[in-house]
């Protein structure tokens, strides 16, 4: 493909990955919580979503989904549920001053919420569908193209997202070394979920 707008997508993307969003706040909320590992997980779980929402693109499933209000209605409040069953799994744990040695959660388990968390956000798959077409420059391989433009964007936001989770899970570890706030911690990180979740919720029946 050409090269200058391959360059372009790179840049455009950059710009785009670099700006926080709902992935990126739950990326850096896991890793707060639950360590560094657990937000590189977490980002590798966001990410494969987001492989998943590029290959719906391709397949051009992400127009039909578009085109079907309900469906899309259905998966916006398919995703917030989730979200809200994250920030009442947090709630539920108990505190630290309880349960001093809390066993890690799993990586899978990890895994699996960042990808739910992401194949269940309607949006991203809306934007891949509007933004891939954008950079493609022949008609006749737009596939191909549009396939190499999302792996593309995977790596350049997985990177990002990586930092993210790094970053994270160095502020997580000041706050482990601080008890009282590190109990504070905890409700902030189900606000974050909750919020997220009830903000997703009601974008999808709005």
């Amino acid at each position: 493909m050409d090269m200058s707008q391959l360059y372009l997508f790179i840049a455009a993307s950059l710009v785009f990955v670099a700006v926080p969003g709902a992935n990126t706040v739950y990326i850096v909320t896991c890793a707060i919580d639950q360590g560094r590992r657990a937000g590189i997980l977490s980002a590798v779980g966001v990410e494969t979503g987001t492989l998943v929402h590029v290959a719906i693109a391709v397949a051009g499933l992400a127009a039909v989904v578009a085109a079907f209000p309900l469906a899309l209605t259905a998966i916006k409040i398919a995703g917030g549920a989730y979200l809200l069953y994250l920030g009442i799994r947090v709630l539920r744990r108990r505190s630290t001053a309880e349960e001093p040695m809390r066993a890690a959660p799993s990586s899978w388990r990890v895994f699996r919420d960042g990808l739910v968390v992401n194949v269940l956000n309607p949006k991203v798959a809306l934007f891949f569908l509007a933004f891939l077409p954008q950079f493609v420059t022949a008609q006749s391989a737009a596939r191909p193209q549009m396939l190499l433009l999302g792996c593309v964007f995977f790596a350049l936001a997985l990177l990002l997202d990586l930092i993210y989770a790094v970053a994270g899970g160095a502020l997580g570890g000041w706050l482990s070394q601080r008890p009282r706030v590190r109990e504070g911690q905890r409700y902030a990180v189900a606000a974050v979920y909750l919020v997220l979740g009830g903000w997703a919720s009601l974008a999808g029946v709005t």
